[in-house]
């Protein structure tokens, strides 16, 4: 009767083990989830949950370490050291998911972009979404916390012991993708293998942004032609209609530029825009030769130095396909409110 009576016990805190979601919360690098203090739980049986020094958490929180816990007792705990976004682990480790909550009119880019300059691309691939925008209050995965298999109870949680940047993370390590790729001011052409690599956030300081990416389109041969001709890019269409319902917008414009895998094959071309919302079909056309492309708004400017004086950025494909060879140029800008 005893026994049976400490199992029922024990089942709700095994029970919340495996269901529990780890919320991130916090800016870079200063990242920490919180954790609701359970039975005969203390600093340094938390610390084995979340592969964290007791040193680390008590400070967090303003704490002291031989002060003890309480049960229900509300605690931040520091995943900085223990948070990827790629990399290894040892074998007798596994990544345990991070997941953040889309807020109200935040994009997947702005999402990407704030924790650690993360790729869109591998945002989408881990998170299996295919277009640009989710509904608010979706859960992502933004990253990984390393645990101990044999110590923490979150290991039941874990996927493995690889993360690949541009793609989830796996038991084993996956070959790499192979991408060759020429000068920007160039058209180029992309040959893939089926192995993969992991890829960093751009850290060129002459880049408008960190990196925006979107995923690459497989276009079979017998569409590659028609793409081709399609002027202006894919998003022709879609501004044709937002034309037809909102007010017209015209503009002069400051544009720079920043890096991305997509529009060189796929004629998808993405921009970053401060009035026009996310989604917002924007033509683009260069005064110089009346060259023009329909661009999507991915997100706002991001908020920096090298920003500043900048009315639009727009990915490097569309820049190539409107013969701007410089980082910044003069455009017009049309797009409907």
């Amino acid at each position: 009767m005893y026994k049976l009576l400490f199992l029922f016990l024990l089942i709700p805190t095994f029970t919340w083990a495996q269901e529990k979601k780890l919320f991130v919360e916090g800016v870079s690098p200063n990242l920490y989830v919180n954790h609701k203090v359970q039975p005969k739980e203390n600093y340094y049986s938390i610390g084995r949950i979340y592969n964290i020094s007791p040193r680390e958490i008590a400070p967090f929180n303003k704490l002291q370490l031989e002060g003890g816990l309480t049960l229900g007792q509300n605690l931040k705990i520091p995943i900085g050291t223990e948070f990827f976004q790629n990399g290894n682990a040892e074998v007798d480790e596994t990544f345990v998911p991070v997941y953040h909550t889309l807020k109200d009119k935040e994009t997947l880019y702005r999402v990407a972009h704030n924790y650690n300059g993360l790729s869109l691309e591998t945002l989408k691939r881990w998170n299996k979404i295919k277009g640009e925008t989710v509904k608010k209050g979706t859960t992502l995965i933004i990253g990984y916390l390393k645990v101990k298999k044999e110590l923490s109870e979150l290991a039941k949680n874990g996927i493995g012991t690889t993360i690949v940047s541009n793609d989830v993370a796996v038991n084993q390590v996956q070959e790499k993708n192979i991408q060759t790729e020429k000068a920007p001011d160039k058209k180029i052409e992309k040959t893939t293998t089926p192995v993969k690599t992991q890829q960093e956030p751009d850290r060129e300081a002459t880049n408008p942004v960190k990196k925006a990416v979107e995923p690459e389109v497989t276009i079979t041969d017998a569409k590659k032609e028609s793409v081709k001709k399609m002027k202006g890019g894919v998003f022709k269409m879609i501004f044709e209609n937002q034309e037809k319902k909102g007010e017209q917008v015209k503009e002069e414009a400051n544009a720079g530029i920043f890096k991305s895998t997509s529009g060189w094959s796929d004629s998808k071309y993405y921009c970053l825009h401060n009035i026009a919302a996310p989604g917002t079909i924007i033509k683009i056309t260069n005064p110089a030769n009346n060259k023009f492309v329909f661009a999507k708004v991915l997100d706002l400017i991001p908020d920096i130095q090298q920003n500043n004086n900048l009315s639009i950025i727009i990915s490097n494909a569309a820049a190539d396909e409107l013969g701007a060879a410089e980082n910044n140029f003069n455009c017009l800008l049309n797009y409907s409110k």
